[in-house]
C-alpha cells in the first residue's frame, strides 16, 4: 500500500509540473489557464484528530485520494486530548485538526489557550449523546413516561434526572458528570440539557480563579478524554456523560450505561466539529488552505450522497486502529442511521451524523454566536458584552469567504453542483431563527443578548460572579 501511495503521489507531481510548464508557456501567449496560480505553497502536511466517528471527512479525503487530488500528501495523526491537539496547532507541530467548535472561538477571546485560530470548514451536525450508568437509569426509569408498549418515550428530558440528582443531595453525595472539554460542544450539550430540566450545571467565574465551572453546582461536570469516558464511568467515578460516537454506543455493547438522549434531540441539526487552523498559517498557505477545504468538501459530500449509501463503507474506514478502531458494529450502530437508546431498544435516527446535507459544512456566523452565548451564559466570558462584539469575534473565527472559495472552484471543475450550497451571492452567514431545541426556546443569532434573557438558568444581563 505504501508503494502504491509513493507511485501515486510522483504522478501527481509529476502532472502538477507538467501543467506548471504549460501554465508559464500559454501564459507569454496571453492564454489563461484555469489554477495556474493557485498551487498548494505547502504541499506536505500534518492534520491532528481526536478518535470519533465526526473526523470522517479527514479519514475520507485521505482514503479516497481528495487530498492528493488538491496535490496535498497528508499525513493524519491521532492526538491524546483537545488540549493537546490544539497547542500542536499553535505552536505549528500540526498544520490542522478536527476541533471542537469552540476551541477556535475560546482561544481567539483568551479563555485558556490565547491564539488566533479560525475555521472555514464546518465538519457535521449532530453525532453526540447523553449517556448515564445502569444504576442511574433504573432510578430514573420510574419518573419516564412509557409508550403503549411500555418503551420509554424521547426525548427524555433531565425533568426525569432531578429527582435522582436530589437524592444524591440529600445523601450528601456528589453527582458527577463528564464531558470532554470546557469550550466543547458536549460541554454546553450537558449543560443546556440539564438546565432545561431545572438542574443547574454551574458556573465558571475566571476572574476569581475558578475554572472548575462547578460554581453553586447541582451536578458536577468534569472533563474525561472521549476513549476514557465508558471505563470512567464503569469505575463509578463519573455516574453520566456527553460524549460523540462511538462512545454511547459502546457503553451499550458493554453493557455498562444507557443513552438518554441525543444532541439531535435537545437542539435539532446542532453544527458539531470544525477544520481549524491558525490564522498565521492560513495567512502564509491560502492556496495550500483552499485546496485543503475542497479536498473536505468532497469528502462531506460522499459521506452523505445517495442517501448515505456510502456509510457502511465509511465505517470499515474508520474501524480502522489509525482513525477510530472500534469495533465495526458499534461504529455502524449510529453511522448508518440507527440509534440503540436501552439495550434492544434501537431507533431509527437517519440524521443522527450529518455531514454534508443542510449545509453543515457551511461555517455560519450564527453557529459561532451560539457557543459564545453559552460561553457567557455559564461564565466563561465574566461580564457583558454587546450585541455587535458576538458578530465581530464570530467574523474573525469563522470564515465563510474561504469556503465560497474553495466550493466555487469545485463548482467550475464540474466536481459540486451548486445546488448544494448556499446561495454566496446573497448568503448573510446567519441561519434563519432555529426553535427545535428541547426547550422550545428560539434561538436568534442576530439577537444574542435577548436569547440569553430567555434562558431560566444562567447569566445574562449585567449579571457577573
Amino acid at each position: 500500500m505504501q508503494g502504491l501511495n509513493t507511485l501515486r503521489r510522483t504522478l501527481i507531481k509529476s502532472a502538477l509540473i507538467l501543467t506548471t510548464g504549460l501554465a508559464s508557456g500559454l501564459s507569454a501567449l496571453s492564454i489563461p489557464l484555469s489554477h495556474a496560480d493557485d498551487y498548494p505553497e505547502k504541499e506536505e502536511l500534518k492534520f491532528g484528530f481526536i478518535k470519533l466517528t465526526d473526523m470522517a471527512p479527514l479519514a475520507i479525503a485521505y482514503e479516497k485520494g481528495f487530498f492528493e487530488d488538491e496535490g496535498l500528501y497528508v499525513t493524519l495523526e491521532a492526538q491524546a486530548n483537545w488540549k493537546v491537539l490544539l497547542d500542536r496547532v499553535i505552536d505549528g507541530q500540526l498544520d490542522g485538526a478536527h476541533m471542537l467548535a469552540g476551541q477556535p472561538l475560546g482561544a481567539t477571546i483568551g479563555f485558556g489557550t490565547k491564539a488566533d485560530i479560525i475555521t472555514a470548514f464546518s465538519m457535521d451536525l449532530n453525532g453526540n449523546a447523553i449517556t448515564v450508568s445502569n444504576d442511574v437509569w433504573q432510578q430514573m426509569k420510574p419518573f419516564i413516561p412509557k409508550d403503549a408498549e411500555g418503551k420509554p418515550v424521547h426525548p427524555i428530558k433531565a425533568d426525569y434526572l432531578k429527582p435522582v440528582i436530589e437524592k444524591y443531595k440529600a445523601q450528601g453525595k456528589p453527582f458527577n458528570m463528564g464531558m470532554v472539554f470546557p469550550v466543547s460542544t458536549h460541554n454546553y450539550e450537558l449543560r443546556y440539557w440539564l438546565a432545561a430540566g431545572g438542574i443547574n450545571p454551574g458556573y465558571y467565574a475566571p476572574a476569581k480563579g475558578d475554572t472548575s465551572g462547578q460554581l453553586n453546582a447541582d451536578a458536577l461536570l468534569s472533563v474525561t478524554p472521549p476513549p476514557q469516558m465508558p471505563a470512567t464511568m464503569e469505575a463509578g467515578t463519573i455516574y453520566g456523560y456527553c460524549v460523540g460516537e462511538p462512545w454511547n454506543q459502546q457503553a451499550v455493547f458493554k453493557g455498562i450505561g444507557v443513552p438518554v438522549i441525543t444532541d439531535y434531540e435537545i437542539w435539532k441539526n446542532n453544527p458539531e466539529k470544525v477544520f481549524g487552523v491558525s490564522k498565521t498559517w492560513a495567512e502564509k498557505y491560502p492556496n495550500t488552505h483552499k485546496r485543503v477545504v475542497k479536498a473536505l468538501i468532497r469528502a462531506a459530500a460522499w459521506l452523505d450522497e445517495n442517501n448515505n449509501a456510502n456509510r457502511e463503507e465509511a465505517v470499515k474506514i474508520l474501524a480502522k486502529p489509525q482513525y477510530v478502531g472500534a469495533d465495526y458494529k458499534v461504529i455502524a450502530n449510529s453511522m448508518t442511521g440507527t440509534f440503540e437508546y436501552e439495550k434492544g431498544d434501537k431507533r431509527s435516527v437517519p440524521d443522527f451524523n450529518v455531514f454534508f446535507r443542510y449545509n453543515a459544512t457551511y461555517p455560519y456566523y450564527s453557529d459561532a454566536i451560539w457557543y459564545l452565548t453559552q460561553m457567557r451564559r455559564w461564565g466563561q466570558i465574566a461580564e457583558a458584552k454587546p450585541d455587535d462584539w458576538y458578530k465581530d469575534i464570530a467574523k474573525k473565527v469563522y470564515r465563510p469567504d474561504i469556503y465560497a472559495e474553495a466550493a466555487k472552484a469545485l463548482i467550475a471543475e464540474g466536481k459540486a453542483n451548486t445546488k448544494d450550497f448556499p446561495d454566496f451571492s446573497n448568503e448573510s452567514g446567519f441561519r434563519a431563527p432555529q426553535s427545535e431545541f428541547i426547550d422550545n426556546i428560539t434561538y436568534d443569532g442576530q439577537q444574542p443578548n435577548a436569547y440569553l434573557q430567555k434562558l431560566a438558568i444562567g447569566l445574562k444581563g449585567e449579571q457577573k460572579l
